[in-house]
């Protein structure tokens, strides 16, 4: 019964307009991510240190250009 349920919801929420259906996403994602502290903690703990870096001078920062360069540059070996 739960399954018949649920491809119905499916059904219905599927025929949203795309913006509906985005937002119902993003709803829907962060109910799970929510339940993750640990992780959360852990990705702040990690800016926080690669922002200390940063502003310590200790690594330099890299141009999305730059980047997207090296990106290119290796697919197109």
């Amino acid at each position: 019964m739960v399954d018949r349920n649920a491809n119905a919801l499916a059904d219905q929420l599927l025929a949203l307009p795309s913006v509906d259906r985005a937002r119902l996403a993003e709803l829907l994602l962060a109910s799970i991510e929510e339940r993750d502290t640990d992780a959360t903690s852990a990705w702040n703990d990690e800016i926080d240190r690669r922002a200390e870096e940063i502003d310590s001078g200790l690594v330099a920062g890299v141009t999305a250009a730059d980047v997207f360069a090296e990106v290119e540059r290796r697919l197109s070996r």
